[in-house]
């Protein structure tokens, strides 16, 4: 019988500290709360923990790290390889020196909002109103209300597939609007940002304006994945997907919400699938009427099941 994954990592990395589990589920990691397991999740203890087990690993063992979960859907058929999460006080500290901060990758972005605000340090308040965390912002340079990631970014720091270190400077990191050129092998383990010294108390005013706005705009309390697609050049992706006639469509459990037409909502029974297939429509009828074609800003991993539901 041939050994399982897992059995043959545990064999190939004796010396693992983080903790390695088999055939987990990976709906409850996911703001959608929908999708398969992982064939294995890993959540290393430290830097070199992470670094062991990726030059353990077969070459040809897909590795997956996600992160808060908030704009991701795992697909219904579940995640091969090894799903990589990083938690804990090795990946979720931030220390600050002066006007750097020294930012863990599990971070929350609000929560680096947050401390920045109360150290007084300005430039980093559009982070509250980004429901991921700080590994996700620098995949995708993340923003909100004015502000980028690439805006504050000084350096990241990761590990690739072979399990060497590396780091980037910010031009390396290769910015442009919700992407970054990093190779795509590269997990990232913690970054240093700059803010500027301001005051606090205007500071945490203006995050609360972005909390303010968001709670009025933005479906928050149901399970959502946050903004599905990228806005195209010049335009905006609600009105295109409003003009569609897309607001309030549903397919299975999963509907384009009503308060804010660019966010898919689960109603409490969709699955990953009727998500999925009801982004792919809403581009579909956006394509017809416009002639755009939406780019998913939201993260789609996993196998499809080989019957979905229509």
């Amino acid at each position: 019988m041939t050994a399982s994954l897992h059995d043959r990592i545990r064999a190939a990395a004796p010396a693992l500290r983080g903790r390695l589990l088999a055939n987990q589920s990976l709906a409850d990691l996911t703001w959608f709360r929908v999708g398969g397991p992982a064939e294995v999740l890993f959540t290393p203890a430290d830097e070199e923990d992470l670094a062991h087990l990726l030059a353990a690993l077969e070459p040809d063992v897909p590795v997956t790290v996600i992160g808060l979960g908030s704009n991701l859907i795992v697909r219904d058929g579940g995640l091969p390889g090894v799903v990589i999460r990083l938690g804990g006080k090795a990946f979720g500290s931030i220390a600050i020196d002066g006007d750097t901060l020294q930012v863990g990758t599990a971070v929350p972005d609000m929560r680096l909002a947050k401390t920045a605000a109360a150290a007084g340090l300005d430039g980093l308040a559009f982070y509250r109103g980004i429901p991921g965390s700080i590994g996700g912002a620098l995949r995708m340079n993340a923003g909100a209300h004015g502000g980028e990631t690439t805006d504050v970014l000084v350096e990241a720091h990761g590990i690739d597939r072979r399990g060497e270190r590396r780091s980037f400077s910010h031009a390396a990191m290769g910015f442009s609007y919700r992407h970054a050129e990093a190779p795509e092998d590269v997990i990232f383990t913690r970054a240093l940002f700059r803010g500027k010294p301001g005051d606090r108390t205007a500071i945490e005013a203006e995050m609360e304006r972005v909390t303010a706005a968001r709670e009025a705009a933005q479906p928050i309390r149901e399970r959502t994945g946050g903004s599905t697609f990228a806005n195209p050049a010049g335009g905006k992706a609600w009105q295109l997907i409003d003009a569609a006639g897309c607001r309030g469509l549903t397919r299975g459990g999963a509907q384009v919400s009503e308060m804010h037409c660019n966010f898919l909502i689960n109603t409490g029974d969709a699955t990953a699938a009727d998500i999925e297939g009801l982004g792919e429509e809403v581009r579909r009828r956006v394509r017809e009427t416009s002639g755009v074609e939406l780019r998913w800003e939201i993260r789609r991993i996993g196998i499809a099941p080989p019957t979905v539901r229509q």
